[in-house]
């Protein structure tokens, strides 16, 4: 505050500096200078002498201004006479035998009163005065702005909610979410009925952490506890705190913090959180650095040695395994909500909000959309609607036809239909069989789930592709499940080999599914013949940005037996696979007939393929 005085002191003082020169300069140009700049050469005369060219008859007018008299000639030229103080020009010319008819026809003109001075005056020191005065406003209101923008640089860029009744979410806005919501209307009550709880000596959580995938609700949950309490409710993502400056942001945590203490109670609510908030550890650049004094302040707001009682922060995270235990304690984030992706009577919730102000046909199943999107979350159906929609104005149609929603579901899974591409016979031929491939191992392996579709025409980065849907959603997987699934990820691969004698480039992303599923079985879930031991670790310190390496906790003579156990699961799903594609080729070469023809099929028509 101190430098920022002396700044204004010092520009003020220049400024009135600058004024008195230009002020000295107009008024000496005003007083000497103004009538050598601005008026011709006039010849002076006397009086006598202007009743000498009146009686001459050379005199066409004469301009009287107090004591001033400017002669006009009829040859065009003027003289300036100076007439006696006290008697009019008139009287001083009667002293001169004037010629009365003469005198009469010279025009004469009195002016009234005025400074001569005056004109000069305002052009040369009023005008520099209002051009100066005009360009310092300017130029101060502009640096008054960067002043200040510098100066609120380390201010807090969070926003505070305002209800507004077009955009207000509440919590019937939130399909699903049921044991979550009811967690979360704890909070809002105590805000709304503090007595309440405090009647009983219980004590609201400092800190709610939402923690699920992306795409879940963590956010709308958010968004619904701002609509639904009448408390002020301050939100900022986590990444707004960070710059490339050290101490701004613990200097933004401290703003964000004193702004909440003026409205509390309050609710204060950081998006992804773990941008700020990763475990801490050894470093060698600056902005780490800075993270971590962020990360420091936050810690020290949430739960120091000031008490922030009526102050509830709510932050939303899907790397809760980054975050730093210091953030989880109970004192600071100690409640932890987690927001799963949706099983398929809350995806149909969700389907049937998103869908309020869409006209559906008659025709639209919203459950069959659920059966179909296991896995989706909340944004994956939010985006399926609205690219049902958007297809249904591109076609002209006037509602949105089941045909268009499904076809958006594959749209968003794998994205929009290559029809153009141009390919090979040879190429349908063998993207046929391998889709096929897929899609009969699929239908007889044991725990195998059924086939919804299967399509030859290209999408995204696959040229084909098969679509399968559980008929029940499970909570877990068992060894014969996993089987299951890489006997139907090599079911493609061992196709091409058994009918062409060699495979395509096709199977790869296959073959790498498949070996991640067994590797997995090996080393994280313990259903392998080295018996209940995971093998490997995540690294939990984050160092200059690298996290998440494979830490190896075993020895060489370890890792040859996971790579041998993992190459006989590969085998055995293998033996599997091949014994069903030899066992049923006629029914495989009935599907990759159909499909060559029509290039998709449906699970109708692909289940009378396996009846005939």
């Amino acid at each position: 505050m101190k430098k920022k005085n002396l700044f204004f002191k010092g520009l003020l003082k220049n400024i009135f500096f600058v004024i008195f020169i230009f002020c000295s300069l107009g008024l000496l140009l005003s007083v000497t200078g103004f009538d050598y700049f601005n008026q011709e050469k006039i010849e002076e005369a006397t009086v006598p002498q202007l009743a000498e060219r009146i009686n001459a008859g050379e005199v066409s007018k004469v301009e009287v201004s107090q004591n001033n008299v400017l002669v006009y000639l009829n040859d065009d030229s003027k003289l300036k006479i100076k007439k006696e103080e006290g008697i009019t020009l008139t009287e001083n010319l009667s002293y001169f035998n004037i010629d009365e008819g003469k005198l009469q026809e010279v025009s004469f003109v009195y002016k009234e009163d005025a400074s001569e001075w005056l004109m000069p005056f305002l052009l040369m020191v009023v005008l520099p005065f209002v051009l100066i005065a005009v360009f310092f406003f300017f130029f101060l209101k502009k640096g008054k702005g960067g002043m200040t923008q510098s100066f609120d640089f380390a201010k807090s860029k969070a926003k505070m909610f305002t209800k507004n009744n077009d955009t207000k979410v509440t919590f019937n806005d939130v399909a699903g979410l049921k044991e979550e919501k009811e967690e979360l209307s704890e909070i809002v009550d105590f805000l709304k009925h503090p007595q309440k709880y405090l009647k009983m000596g219980a004590k609201i959580p400092k800190g709610v952490l939402l923690v699920g995938p992306a795409g879940c609700g963590k956010t709308l949950l958010a968004r619904a506890i701002a609509g639904e309490s009448n408390v002020p409710f301050f939100y900022v993502s986590g990444s707004s705190f960070i710059e490339l400056f050290v101490g701004i942001g613990s200097s933004r945590v401290r703003s964000l913090f004193e702004a909440a203490k003026k409205q509390q109670p309050c609710l204060i609510f950081i998006d992804e959180l773990d941008s700020i908030g990763k475990v801490r550890g050894p470093s060698m650049s600056g902005g780490n650095e800075e993270r971590e004094q962020t990360l420091n302040q936050l810690l020290t707001e949430m739960d120091g040695f000031e008490k922030n009682d009526k102050i509830i922060i709510i932050g939303a995270t899907n790397r809760v395994d980054v975050l730093d235990p210091a953030l989880l304690r109970p004192g600071r984030f100690d409640r932890k909500v987690v927001v799963n992706l949706p099983d398929i009577q809350e995806r149909e919730d969700i389907l049937k909000i998103h869908s309020k102000n869409k006209p559906l046909a008659d025709d639209v199943n919203l459950r069959e959309v659920a059966e179909r999107t296991p896995g989706f979350s909340g944004a994956d159906l939010e985006n399926v609607v609205n690219e049902a929609a958007i297809l249904t104005a591109k076609l002209g149609e006037e509602k949105v036809l089941q045909k268009n929603v499904l076809e958006s579901i594959e749209k968003v899974l794998l994205g929009p239909e290559k029809k153009s591409r141009i390919i090979t016979d040879e190429d349908k031929k063998i993207a046929a069989y391998h889709e096929a491939g897929h899609a009969l191992v699929a239908s007889f392996v044991p725990n195998g789930e059924p086939v919804r579709k299967i399509s030859i025409i290209g999408r995204g980065m696959a040229a084909g592709y098969t679509l399968q849907v559980p008929d029940k959603e499970r909570g877990f997987k068992r060894k014969s499940d996993f089987m299951a699934d890489i006997s139907i990820l090599l079911g493609g691969y061992l196709t091409e080999k058994l009918i062409f004698g060699e495979v395509s480039s096709g199977a790869s992303d296959d073959l790498k599914r498949a070996s991640r599923v067994a590797r997995k079985i090996v080393k994280e879930l313990g259903m392998s013949s080295l018996g209940p031991t995971v093998f490997g670790e995540k690294e939990t310190e984050i160092f200059l940005g690298y996290e998440g390496a494979d830490q190896k906790n075993y020895s060489e003579d370890t890792a040859l037996k996971i790579d041998a156990e993992v190459k006989n699961i590969m085998i055995e799903a293998e033996e599997k696979a091949k014994q069903i594609l030899i066992k049923y080729k006629e029914v495989l070469e009935r599907i990759t007939k159909e499909l060559i023809e029509k290039e998709t099929l449906e699970r109708e028509a692909f289940e009378k393929l396996l009846k005939a």
